[in-house]
């Protein structure tokens, strides 16, 4: 398995600790959205796409986010949160991994490939300045160029 292509999409804000969204593919043939590029206190690091847990109401059976006081269902009161087991597991986190490594090995070297597109991303962004990709607006001082005349027979297109 080969990660042949790495997006990175850059997110705004110095002090938030999201820092980018990537998009892996595998081989040519397998893609992996939302893998996120994370400041934590020990530097960058990535986490995998993941989503937010969520558990029965008692009273009516409505799913809630976990760690909800009440049901936005019912609006009876939950039991309140503390590692709870559910299916034979102690539950530790808000959210669960859609996708994730199973070997450490195959885990470092997603985030190697992952951490190097981030920081080719930013010496990018740092080191050339932004090109618009419309086309260029003439200077004032510029020569208008002389419009030809154009056949009739476009007439009932839209011309830009």
């Amino acid at each position: 398995m080969e990660i042949t292509e790495v997006k990175i999409i850059p997110k705004e804000g110095p002090d938030k600790k999201l820092k980018a969204y990537a998009t892996l593919m595998f081989d040519n043939c397998f893609v992996v959205r939302n893998v996120k590029v994370i400041r934590g206190n020990k530097g960058l690091f990535v986490a995998m796409p993941s989503r937010k847990m969520r558990e029965a109401c008692p009273k009516c059976n409505y799913k809630n986010p976990v760690r909800s006081k009440f049901c936005s269902q019912c609006g009876s009161s939950l039991p309140v949160w503390e590692n709870r087991r559910v299916d034979g597991e102690t539950r530790q986190s808000e959210h669960k991994d859609i996708a994730h490594p199973i070997t450490l090995e195959c885990r470092e070297y997603i985030q190697k490939k992952v951490l190097e597109a981030y920081d080719a991303e930013l010496k990018k962004s740092t080191s050339t300045p932004y090109v618009s990709e419309e086309a260029p607006v003439p200077s004032p001082d510029a020569e208008a160029p002389l419009e030809e005349s154009k056949p009739e027979e476009n007439m009932g297109d839209i011309q830009l």
